[in-house]
């Protein structure tokens, strides 16, 4: 799981550094295993924008760029990225900034500047404008194929803060002139990369893990409320539920009229590339976005592509289905199938169908948000040769109350962003089959039994509330019903296990056992069983020692 740190900043008040929150984060069963920092060092660079654009003289991929820094004057810069282009806002590297970047960034030289001979393993070729220093880039203005150049428009690799490479980092057309690049992007922040234990399904998502610091530092999390979205179309679309206990509910909703060719704002890019996820379509960045967000896995198909109603139900044995990766998908009746009245479009909790995907010229989406049975999924994408982020979650278990939720949150986006009218929300559902939390007992002498320590009963209420659980307070101790995104509370240990991740481990006292022995006077009219012994044998007696499974 990664994710970015000034997301979960905003969702809740951490008052700790970037280390403290990463060893809190480890010590509560939550292990960092990286830590990356974005965005550290970007003094000098800011939002610039492409006012005139022409061939190199010398350089067939290169241009010769006239770029407003909002200094007054326009800059000369030489650039070989794809997409420099006139009107486009880009970072610019201004004389004497210092990138992050360094000689095992190749794309310094061949992202942005386009290298030709000489190739990524001399970007001093390439520019005339770089000074390769320990730890950084440092700026400076030079002649490149005879031609100056006054600083360097920059790649997402560049900067530091992504892999990406293949051009310019495109800004939003409303981002000022002039200002820190640093403000635009919400730097400098940090990605998170958590190894999560398959117990704890809920931290697979911003909003569970900001529960659990939420309870670390002893504040609240912020949760904003979800209102439902407007519902502006008439479009239905029937659904049946043919799988049982295996897929207990499922809800979707036409979206008509979006903007196939709406951009991803840049906010939503960022959060999704800091957190692992690479941004490929406005639909598609959004409901991973709402996945990452809220936990729940969501799709998209395009509607105009279903026929009928949607039939949630187990496959046929040698059923076959085109996955969205183009490969012929072989399943058996043990994989639930997302399908309309003619054909198969999904996978359940794995991977939708090529057939009915998103593409650039779709105008009206059904969006899927369902709840399906751990069992039903566990090994089905491995039994493909597949790991993706819906099946990992599915899996582990994904709270059966987000699918609604998840749906508005994604139709809120999906609105501001591509547009379209919003159709009613369609749901079907088999309630018997739905897991329902379950209160469990806690005992206050148990819990100090356990412990060893003793953790007053404000601190152990505080924990539970904290963690989004209700807290019920009971002659001997507490009753806690915790949260349908929480599986993994099943019995009184799950509960006091809680308290010692939360209440913290390096403050309960590690003792040795202990005990004393008294040494007991026999009475002198009894034989020593070893003189007695000793006695026996000297008089020709044996003894039989019987093994003690006979």
């Amino acid at each position: 799981m990664k994710f970015s740190e000034n997301w979960l900043r905003e969702l809740v008040e951490i008052t700790a550094d970037r280390d403290a929150l990463a060893r809190a984060l480890t010590m509560a069963g939550l292990e960092v295993e990286d830590v990356t920092p974005l965005g550290e060092s970007l003094q000098g660079v800011v939002v610039a924008q492409i006012v005139a654009a022409e061939k190199h003289p010398e350089a067939d991929r290169l241009q010769i760029c006239k770029v407003d820094a909002g200094q007054g004057e326009l800059l000369q810069i030489v650039c070989g990225a794809p997409n420099a282009r006139v009107g486009l806002k880009v970072p610019l590297a201004m004389v004497g900034a210092k990138l992050p970047g360094g000689p095992s960034q190749p794309s310094v030289a061949s992202g942005a500047l386009g290298l030709l001979p000489g190739g990524p393993s001399q970007p001093s070729m390439a520019s005339g404008a770089l000074g390769l220093l320990p730890g950084g880039i440092a700026i400076k203005a030079a002649k490149l194929r005879g031609v100056e150049s006054s600083g360097m428009l920059c790649s997402a690799r560049e900067l530091g803060i992504d892999a990406d490479a293949s051009g310019l980092l495109e800004l939003p057309a409303e981002a000022p002139v002039g200002q820190p690049l640093a403000d635009d992007l919400g730097l400098p922040d940090a990605s998170f990369e958590l190894s999560i234990t398959p117990n704890r399904a809920d931290c697979l998502s911003v909003h569970g893990l900001a529960y659990d610091v939420a309870a670390l530092f002893g504040s609240t999390a912020k949760l904003p409320e979800q209102s439902p979205a407007p519902v502006t179309s008439a479009a239905l679309r029937g659904i049946r539920l043919e799988a049982g206990k295996d897929a207990p509910r499922y809800l979707g909703r036409i979206v008509e009229g979006i903007v196939p060719a709406a951009r991803t704002p840049l906010w939503l890019a960022e959060r999704l590339r800091r957190s692992g996820l690479r941004p490929i379509s406005a639909v598609v960045d959004i409901t991973n976005y709402v996945m990452l967000e809220l936990g729940q896995p969501l799709h998209a198909f395009d509607n105009d592509t279903l026929h009928g109603d949607i039939v949630v139900r187990h496959a046929g044995a040698g059923e076959t289905l085109k996955l969205l990766d183009g490969n012929e998908a072989k399943l058996d009746e043990g994989f639930v199938l997302i399908a309309d009245e003619h054909k198969a479009l999904a996978v359940a909790g794995v991977m939708g169908g090529f057939d009915s995907r998103v593409t650039d010229v779709t105008h009206n989406i059904f969006l899927e948000s369902a709840h399906f049975a751990p069992a039903a999924i566990m090994g089905r994408a491995r039994k493909l040769g597949l790991h993706t982020e819906a099946s990992h979650r599915f899996e582990r278990g994904v709270d059966p109350q987000l699918p609604r939720r998840a749906l508005e949150r994604a139709t809120e986006l999906l609105l501001a962003i591509a547009g379209g009218k919003a159709g009613p929300v369609l749901v079907a559902e088999n309630p018997a089959d739905l897991p329902e939390p379950v209160p469990v007992t806690l005992r206050r002498a148990r819990l100090k039994r356990v412990l060893g320590v003793d953790v007053a009963d404000a601190e152990v209420a505080r924990i539970f509330n904290a963690l989004g659980m209700r807290v019920e307070v009971t002659a001997d101790g507490w009753q806690i019903t915790a949260s349908s995104s929480r599986f993994d509370i099943e019995r009184e240990e799950d509960l006091i296990e809680e308290v010692a991740r939360i209440f913290g481990y390096d403050n309960i006292p590690t003792l040795a056992p202990a005990g004393a022995l008294a040494l007991a006077v026999e009475p002198e009219a009894r034989i020593n069983e070893l003189a007695l012994r000793e006695q026996l044998a000297a008089r020709g007696y044996y003894e039989a020692v019987n093994l003690s499974f006979v």
